[in-house]
């Protein structure tokens, strides 16, 4: 078995902000697997910032992966467990290799063209004027669920944001959901949160930084507002430490993204862990390319979950890869009428 590397960099169409900065560019990898004539392919798609994986030594550490499979070394998913981005890649990768079509990962009425994926759509930081506009393009483009990140300019201005769209619609019009990205101190975090809750929002995401768990705790106790565990769960591999996570915190929710858990192990293990406590969870993308999103998206209708996911990333690089994900009316299909570009695998593999 042949494996190699192919580095690619997303350029995002307009500068996207949040608590943590502003994104113009992403890096990605693709994992390209070779074998009597077929193809697989998986996206390690680290996030710069965010992710744990995030060290000095990552592209030597997918070299090494790649030389290990070229001397079938296959078994490697327990020894990346600080490397969930290439996790995931690998797991993609395999699955490909293994199907008849190598973006087929999860044969469903999905793939199909028989059934959607609700999602959120997504607002991103900026001035008042920006952030509404964007809600007003979204509810255009037919999204019933919409999620806007907070935390970066003044609260004040958020919370006219979160009144002016309240004015115009009501919960059962529109569910909103807010990020906060860690954003918010400890000592005044319950009362943002309590004024937020007057504009009965679904949730809110991480208010507070991660590793702060007593306090995460006890606001989670106390709060008036459900909240999702987000950037807590980065960095907690073993199945025993996710359990004594969710059940000293209590979190109403807990958000998973693939490339930064641990791929479809370490999201199911966290799913499987969050059912014991009653938690709920969503599924979202961490700006993965669309061959990622095909990956996460496919594995995603599997679970059988009705609430809307964070899938809608794709369009936001104006360089994504060409791929049959279509987003209409706040759902997420695959149009197989349009296909994969022909060309795709041929260039990565060169």
């Amino acid at each position: 078995m042949k494996a190699s590397i192919k580095k690619y960099t997303l350029d995002f169409k307009r500068p996207s902000g949040t608590s943590r900065g502003i994104l113009r560019q992403k890096d990605t990898w693709f994992l390209i697997l070779e074998e009597k004539g077929k193809i697989g392919i998986g996206e390690c798609g680290m996030f710069k910032g965010l992710s744990i994986d995030d060290v000095p030594s990552y592209e030597r550490q997918l070299k090494l992966c790649c030389s290990a499979i070229e001397n079938d070394q296959l078994d490697l998913l327990d020894d990346l467990r600080e490397f969930p981005s290439i996790q995931f890649g690998l797991e993609q990768a395999f699955r490909s290799l293994g199907s008849t079509d190598p973006f087929r990962l999860f044969p469903s009425a999905f793939v199909d063209n028989k059934a959607q994926i609700p999602i959120n759509g997504l607002i991103w930081m900026g001035d008042k004027g920006f952030m509404l506009d964007q809600i007003q393009q979204q509810l255009e483009a037919g999204f019933r669920c919409i999620k806007m990140k907070i935390g970066a300019i003044d609260f004040k201005d958020e919370l006219l944001v979160l009144e002016t769209i309240r004015k115009k619609y009501s919960n059962e019009d529109i569910e909103l959901r807010v990020d906060a990205n860690g954003a918010f101190d400890p000592n005044n975090a319950l009362d943002k949160l309590s004024s937020l809750a007057a504009f009965g929002l679904h949730s809110i995401e991480q208010p507070i930084k991660q590793g702060n768990i007593l306090e995460m705790k006890k606001l989670c106790m106390t709060t008036p507002l459900p909240i999702a565990l987000d950037e807590e769960l980065i960095g907690v591999f073993d199945i025993s430490k996710k359990r004594h996570l969710l059940k000293t915190i209590r979190p109403q929710y807990i958000i998973l993204k693939p490339s930064l858990v641990g791929g479809y192990k370490g999201s199911e293990e966290w799913i499987s862990v969050a059912e014991e406590f009653d938690i709920g969870w969503w599924i979202t993308s961490a700006l993965e390319s669309n061959i990622g999103l095909n990956a996460i998206a496919q594995w995603t209708f599997t679970l059988n979950t009705k609430m809307p996911q964070g899938l809608g990333t794709g369009s936001l690089f104006t360089n994504n890869i060409s791929s049959p994900l279509r987003v209409k009316n706040g759902y997420i299909y695959s149009d197989n009428e349009v296909g994969w570009n022909s060309s795709l695998i041929k260039d990565l593999c060169i």
